[in-house]
């Protein structure tokens, strides 16, 4: 497993925490957390599973910048 911390912006409230979680588990991330306050986003996955650059376009598609 690995564990990746991303910078996000454009997340400010409880539904932008939500959108992102759900998208990036769709992907097939085993954990997210967003950290709201910090503008982050930290990932754990399989490396074997995911790609991170799928990772990563998933938040964009969810409409946030990553960093």
């Amino acid at each position: 497993m690995e564990k990746t911390t991303l910078n996000v912006q454009g997340m400010s409230c409880g539904h932008c925490k939500a959108a992102i979680e759900s998208a990036v588990k769709e992907v097939g991330a085993s954990d997210v957390t967003v950290n709201l306050e910090a503008g982050t986003v930290d990932v754990t996955y399989d490396t074997a599973k995911v790609d991170l650059q799928k990772v990563k376009d998933a938040i964009e598609d969810a409409g946030y910048d990553v960093a």
